[in-house]
């Protein structure tokens, strides 16, 4: 993802409610996991926005998205569940927008998709 533009507010959120107390990379993930499991409201159908060499998944490709992968899943991306072809896999959120999300959906999909775009990482 292109690097985007430093948004005070949400780097406010990210520092105060997603990442706070974080130690390490471990927690800096499990913040985010729990962050976006609470946040999102699943399912709901969403778009790829960009195809990875990790995903089966073709940029234009609607699926819908079931729930957040196992947290163990999780320690080096945020990856959610979908239906694709008849199976369920785990796919990264960062390649996923939401079609119709609900508010809190769109801000915490929003939110990782700014953290990845600015090259934050664990």
């Amino acid at each position: 993802m292109a690097k985007r533009k430093r948004d005070a507010v949400r780097e406010e959120r990210i520092q105060n409610e997603i990442v706070v107390d974080a130690y390490g990379p471990e927690e800096q993930a499990m913040g985010w996991y729990y962050y976006l499991e609470g946040k999102i409201r699943f399912p709901f159908q969403a778009t790829c926005i960009v195809a990875k060499a990790v995903s089966p998944l073709l940029k234009g490709e609607t699926v819908e998205v079931q729930g957040m992968a196992p947290e163990e899943a999780c320690g080096s991306d945020m990856l959610v569940l979908i239906k694709w072809q008849g199976r369920t896999i785990a796919v990264p959120l960062s390649q996923l927008q939401a079609m119709k999300g609900n508010k809190t959906t769109d801000e915490a999909i929003t939110d990782w998709h700014y953290w990845v775009g600015q090259g934050y990482c664990f």
